[in-house]
């Protein structure tokens, strides 16, 4: 079993915000976010501009909880 990095991979931020439509591509982003070991923070904002919903999620990298 591998050890989790505490940095993230291909040299992303710690802190990431991703945007965009409400919709699977959306989705899928967050969703290879959360599989390279980011987490969410809070839940997303979401708002309409007027022709469709858009939405902004915050991901965090958190290092990983170090044991005695």
């Amino acid at each position: 079993m591998s050890t989790p990095s505490s940095t993230p991979p291909d040299g992303l931020p710690r802190y990431r915000v991703l945007t965009g439509p409400d919709d699977a591509s959306f989705c899928h982003r967050v969703s290879e976010a959360l599989a390279l070991g980011y987490e969410l923070h809070e839940g997303p904002a979401v708002t309409f501009d007027g022709e469709r919903v858009v939405v902004a999620q915050a991901l965090l990298w958190l290092q990983p909880s170090r044991q005695s």
